[in-house]
């Protein structure tokens, strides 16, 4: 299991670039919680650029279908259950922390990139906190971003909401590059 290797896997799923960039923001998210919590980061990495890597060719099997080839292709089970468990279905529980990681940051890099987007300078590092948690409270900003999971995500991982997002907003920041967000 190698980084590079499914990062081109991701890519050849993933035509959309606003997908891949969600992934590699995910990704920036759980290095920064493995680094946090002394876990393999590299692994982490994998798992987040993985875990949506078959949404645009089979949104309906998602993640499902998408595991089933990565199980085939011989990824372990830890970063297959953590892929199953970002998608909160009670038949896939998150029983790790990887698994509680991935659920508890995807969305919310969704909210940050979103709310990138939305400022004037289209810069994360004007981003603060208070204005982050603003737009969280705004039901009608990011619609689509599930806030209940958020919050539960937090709770699962037994931090603070602030503390989180200001954890995954700061991880966000030291990788604006990459992400488009600078």
């Amino acid at each position: 299991m190698v980084y590079e290797d499914a990062l081109a896997l991701m890519k050849r799923f993933t035509p959309s670039e606003s997908l891949q960039k969600h992934m590699m923001a995910v990704e920036t998210a759980m290095r920064a919680y493995a680094r946090k919590y002394g876990e393999p980061e590299e692994k982490w990495a994998i798992t987040a650029i993985l875990h949506d890597f078959d949404y645009e060719k089979a949104p309906e099997t998602h993640p499902f279908k998408g595991v089933e080839m990565l199980r085939e292709m011989g990824y372990p089970e830890d970063v297959l259950e953590a892929i199953l468990g970002h998608v909160d279905v009670p038949e896939h529980p998150r029983r790790s922390l990887m698994a509680k990681v991935l659920f508890a940051v995807d969305e919310l890099v969704g909210l940050i990139t979103a709310a990138v987007y939305v400022r004037p300078d289209k810069s994360i590092h004007s981003l603060e906190l208070s204005s982050l948690k603003k737009k969280f409270k705004d039901k009608a900003f990011a619609a689509r971003v599930d806030r209940e999971g958020i919050v539960r995500g937090a709770e699962e991982l037994g931090v603070d909401l602030d503390e989180h997002m200001a954890f995954v907003l700061e991880a966000m920041k030291a990788d604006a590059q990459r992400l488009g967000l600078g």
